[in-house]
């Protein structure tokens, strides 16, 4: 193997204090996770403020950095050359033979960095740094020092073993799945809500979700889209829970009852409703929405605080403050833009009125919700109890069946 090991290097979780701990072994737990997908068996470690990802076997180094690169609170993957504690002269020339595999052409500019932590050792930090560089430039003349700005940052750590590194992939930063807590996130088939779950996992919650369908007016390709969107979300957030509620019934019943320009409000509203019930039952402690503020009318500032009065829990909007562009950025980023874009109306825009208020009043809404007080609750439970779960991973889905 050219490298045994992997140095992870994270960011916000050196900052947490005394709750530290909890961070680092809740990110130990979601790599071994990530890394039950490839082959070959790998222990993960920490030590000294530092996490490594050790090789015991044999491994495919493609499969290995691109599971890794999918687990948030990981900021960088350091591929590591592991040798053991020898005397400086040896160190040198094993140093300066990495160098030349790393950078075959040599033609890079260069800085060494040493940290040594076997106190006992004969060479500080800075000798070793001006020992194993000038061994380097003597191996290798087209290479040169750059302190201030180098290409390549040559990374050196004498510990009970010597560790080398140079390169360092990027991992998706933010805090351990999980490590946040559980929350529930409204899925459509658009660009934002995915991106929205995307975001809020970033921040260490574990998500669930609820995706409203309306058959016969929406196909059964629509739900498959809303599946394969929650499948890519789930490289990063693990397995995703996804409750397809049945809107039909619920949405026809607001069509007759209702006036036309409130139906996308009242039907969000309902949608909350449920959304929260499921949250409830399932232990998440708030909700998530895509919104993003003015983009269309159910979202400007008095929708969105029409819509939020029928909640109890939090809601979450990571995409608030977003331009469409940024939205749009971040989809592509992780991959779900293609899938959003394809043509398979959701029960959101089936109804949507010509002309929809923009400026609510929750007073009024709530006197037109009144016309539904007949056959409302029932429909709602019976929503709520034909409640389809799917588990959607990144390898695909399973239909559970009824909640």
């Amino acid at each position: 193997m050219k490298y045994q090991s992997f140095l992870i290097k994270y960011a916000e979780i050196a900052i947490k204090g005394k709750n530290r701990h909890i961070f680092e072994e809740a990110l130990v737990q979601q790599i071994k996770i990530a890394l039950k997908r490839c082959e070959g068996s790998f222990s993960v470690s920490r030590t000294s403020g530092r996490m490594f990802v050790d090789a015991l076997t044999d491994y495919d180094y493609d499969e290995v950095t691109t599971a890794l690169g999918y687990v948030f609170g990981i900021v960088g993957i350091c591929p590591v050359r592991i040798m053991e504690l020898k005397e400086p002269e040896e160190l040198k020339r094993a140093a300066a033979e990495f160098f030349g595999e790393e950078y075959p052409d040599r033609h890079v500019t260069f800085k060494v960095h040493t940290r040594r932590l076997a106190k006992n050792y004969p060479l500080d930090s800075q000798e070793l740094n001006a020992e194993i560089g000038e061994a380097i430039l003597m191996a290798y003349p087209d290479a040169k020092v750059d302190v201030h700005e180098p290409e390549v940052m040559f990374h050196v750590e004498v510990r009970e073993r010597v560790y080398m590194y140079s390169h360092v992939l990027p991992g998706p930063g933010g805090l351990p799945c999980g490590s946040g807590g559980k929350a529930m996130l409204l899925l459509s088939g658009g660009i934002d809500s995915p991106v929205a779950g995307y975001m809020c996992a970033k921040r260490g919650l574990k998500i669930d979700a609820t995706y409203f369908n309306a058959p016969p007016y929406t196909s059964e390709r629509a739900l498959q889209k809303v599946i394969d969107l929650a499948s890519i979300v789930a490289r990063y957030t693990g397995p995703i829970y996804l409750h397809n509620i049945n809107f039909t019934e619920i949405q026809l019943y607001i069509y007759e009852k209702c006036p036309h320009d409130e139906l996308t409000i009242i039907m969000r509203r309902f949608m909350m409703r449920i959304a929260e019930r499921i949250a409830k039952a399932t232990e998440c402690e708030a909700l998530i929405t895509g919104e993003s503020i003015g983009q269309v009318a159910s979202q400007t500032m008095r929708s969105l605080a029409c819509t939020n009065e029928v909640c109890t829990l939090p809601v979450f909007r990571p995409l608030i403050a977003f331009d469409k562009e940024d939205i749009i950025a971040i989809s592509r980023k992780i991959d779900t833009y293609d899938t959003s874009i394809l043509p398979y109306e959701d029960c959101c825009t089936i109804f949507v009125a010509k002309h929809p208020v923009t400026k609510p009043n929750v007073e009024v809404i709530r006197r037109h919700e009144k016309n539904l007080d007949e056959k409302i609750d029932e429909m709602v439970d019976r929503a709520i109890e034909t409640d389809e779960l799917i588990i959607v991973d990144r390898d695909g889905y399973r239909v559970v069946g009824k909640e």
